[in-house]
């Protein structure tokens, strides 16, 4: 495992508070100096898991007691956390990478401090989907975060409505086995837009795929999942209806686990078109299926 070596600056005694601090997302050498130095000299850091915050801390040689702070436990650690902050303590928290906060618990846990009237501190630093989307090669004005996608259709289908008339571009997180799907997906909810898959960013093996949602679909599609941590990006584009070729895709995937009646409902509702012309290609794609 890489190692580094440095020698951080002498701090005396941090004041009491909560110092929110960014760490790597995949590359190890990308954390700054202060959030070194903050972290060395705190009483305490909380973490997601315990296991892969030690491994950025023993490449720096920071001796500081970790904690874990998870959705799982998050409800019973906060008074106890509140508790040592109140007591003068001054305690980090991180997350297994990136900015905390950002599709991570922390969020209840800021707002009880910040309720309590204790300082919280900030400690920017590497962020994935901001990353992504300065990679991405699509408009940066206006962007949306959206995080990971509801695994139920209503929710994912709801979700996808509310922000298609959005003008901005729409930044996602997804897991590798559900990428191709997700994409797919997005083809048929907001149209022929231009996207961005971002995979393993600042590691190794970075990489990032552009072209058309359907286009990426495709190619998805055809191809085993990839490995590792993915984003993706969708530029606000036209906001146009699904094209025909769009709804074909929808409707063989809805038809595979639906009857006719409930896979037409789905796909018009997620696409806009008319349930009778719906209906009509569903009756043309049964037909091919059975000759």
């Amino acid at each position: 495992m890489w190692r580094q070596t440095i020698v951080l600056e002498a701090q005396s005694k941090l004041n009491p508070g909560l110092y929110i601090t960014a760490t790597p997302i995949g590359n190890l050498r990308d954390i700054t100096l202060r959030a070194l130095e903050t972290l060395a000299s705190a009483d305490l850091i909380l973490c997601e898991d315990t296991r892969v915050s030690r491994k950025l801390l023993n490449a720096y040689n920071i001796n500081v007691p970790l904690a874990a702070y998870h959705d799982h436990n998050g409800a019973k650690m906060r008074p106890k956390i509140l508790a040592q902050l109140r007591d003068g303590d001054a305690i980090c928290l991180i997350s297994d990478a990136g900015m905390p906060l950002i599709s991570d618990p922390g969020y209840k846990l800021v707002c009880d401090v910040v309720a309590a009237e204790i300082d919280v501190n900030i400690l920017p630093g590497p962020d994935a989907p901001l990353s992504a989307l300065s990679l991405s090669a699509l408009p940066t004005d206006r962007f949306a975060f959206l995080g990971f996608l509801p695994p139920k259709k209503s929710a994912r289908r709801a979700l996808l409505s509310d922000f298609a008339q959005v003008p901005a571009s729409l930044i996602f997180f997804e897991s590798p086995r559900r990428l191709a799907d997700t994409l797919s997906d997005l083809a048929v909810a907001l149209g022929a837009r231009e996207a961005a898959v971002a995979r393993e960013l600042t590691k190794k093996f970075e990489t990032v795929r552009r072209g058309t949602l359907r286009d990426l679909a495709d190619a998805y599609g055809s191809e085993e999942p990839p490995k590792g941590e993915i984003v993706i990006v969708v530029g606000p584009g036209d906001v146009a209806p699904a094209d025909e070729s769009d709804v074909i895709a929808a409707l063989q995937k809805a038809l595979k686990g639906a009857s006719t009646k409930d896979a037409v409902a789905e796909v018009a509702e997620v696409t806009g078109w008319p349930k009778r012309q719906v209906y009509d290609l569903a009756l043309a794609l049964r037909a091919d299926s059975e000759t």
